[in-house]
């Protein structure tokens, strides 16, 4: 039976962009049904949603249906999933405290499907604590809500508020239209984000790693029914809706959180940039600059955990460990190496001087390389697909456990 979907679009300046996550549903032979609230008519008219979906786009609560005997409730009880996209701070606010003045705003309250909300807004209001109050009380009563993206707003700022990719809002839909529960009863540790370590209370040193990879795969375990225990560096990520975050900043500090729960989890993926070094001594005071430039400052460093190593030392029987190698040359040999050093059953290459495979990019171009030899290239995927992919190879090593002996 072919799937419905509802797409609520609200008033805001990027309504535009849902035309064309409308139609790639529509190529996919989904059925869509588009509800524009009076503001999202403002920006785009309801022939253009109606033109990409094939259906008639409904907008008024009180208009006459030869199709449902009431509305709101017909549309409710028959798609399979409700996307809220843009999600104005008006309209979450409704949502947060069951208002219902409008078509969607019932269609909200009474349907029984997953709900995705989009937020798309200014950086200001975005952060405003009330909004992200009303955001966290509709992800604890069970809704999807999908982070924001990062960059220049219409409004001309820049900042947290933009509307994701389509490509994402695409992907998010489809996961929850057909959700793999593949690693249900699984414990998953991940780490994530750069490690930062400190010269003095004011300067530290740390990478160029965002966290982005780590958190795609928290997202997809998540997703796939894994419980998910994600130790984060810094970022300026917001933690996927469901896990169990814990925010750390030395790479001692994540060592020592990795440490602690690795012995629980049936599965461990390291993706954070963890630093190699910092500082031997630790200054008190900041320290000054000289006026004339003059001043040499030589910095003494010192290893720092090797957190996978160290791990893969106290790896148990069934346990499956997964590496990353970010290399700059040599990549499939230096890869292969950690794999054996690092007790990994398996290890994500990939070369970061490459466009679209760096640091802080939404794509990522990997190769998956297993203990046993076994090596598979990939073409440039956004790093949502990536997680995919690389948990993909991770149930085949649940269900083939002997195939990496």
């Amino acid at each position: 039976m072919t799937k419905k979907i509802g797409i609520g679009v609200t008033g805001g300046i990027a309504a535009y962009k849902i035309v064309d996550l409308v139609s790639r549903l529509k190529k996919d032979d989904l059925e869509i049904v588009v509800i524009m609230t009076e503001g999202a008519t403002k920006f785009v008219t309801p022939l253009t949603f109606r033109t990409m979906s094939g259906r008639e786009v409904l907008t008024d609560l009180w208009q006459e249906s030869e199709q449902y005997k009431v509305q709101h409730i017909g549309v409710a009880e028959e798609i399979d999933l409700l996307v809220i996209a843009p999600a104005t701070a008006n309209f979450i606010a409704k949502m947060a405290h069951g208002i219902a003045d409008d078509l969607l705003s019932t269609v909200v309250l009474a349907v029984t499907s997953p709900v995705l909300i989009v937020p798309a807004m200014n950086s200001n209001m975005y952060m405003n604590p009330i909004v992200q109050s009303n955001i966290n009380k509709l992800s604890q009563v069970g809704y999807h809500v999908m982070a924001p993206a990062q960059g220049d707003l219409a409004c001309g700022v820049s900042g947290p508020g933009r509307l994701p990719e389509i490509e994402d809002i695409y992907q998010e839909v489809i996961s929850l239209l057909d959700p793999r529960q593949d690693f249900v009863g699984k414990k998953i540790l991940i780490n994530a984000g750069s490690t930062c370590e400190d010269i003095d209370p004011v300067r530290f040193i740390t990478n160029r790693g965002t966290g982005k990879m780590g958190f795609c795969l928290a997202r997809e375990a998540h997703q796939r029914g894994a419980e998910v225990i994600l130790v984060s560096g810094h970022t300026h990520l917001k933690p996927p809706s469901g896990v169990h975050f814990i925010p750390v900043w030395s790479a001692d500090e994540m060592y020592q959180q990795m440490l602690q729960y690795c012995s629980e989890c049936n599965i461990i993926i390291g993706t954070s940039a963890v630093g190699d070094f910092k500082a031997a001594q630790v200054a008190d005071q900041k320290r000054k600059k000289a006026d004339d430039r003059s001043e040499k400052w030589i910095l003494e460093l010192v290893g720092t955990p090797d957190i996978l190593k160290e791990l893969g030392k106290q790896k148990q029987k069934d346990q499956i460990m997964v590496g990353f190698a970010a290399e700059t040359e040599n990549v499939l040999e230096n890869a292969r190496k950690k794999i054996i050093t690092k007790n990994l059953d398996m290890i994500v290459a990939n070369d970061v001087t490459v466009d679209g495979a760096g640091f802080a990019t939404d794509t990522n171009i990997v190769t998956i390389i297993h203990r046993n030899g076994e090596a598979q290239a990939f073409p440039k995927m956004t790093k949502q697909e990536v997680a995919a992919v690389i948990l993909d190879q991770v149930a085949k090593l649940l269900d083939n456990p002997k195939d990496e002996e």
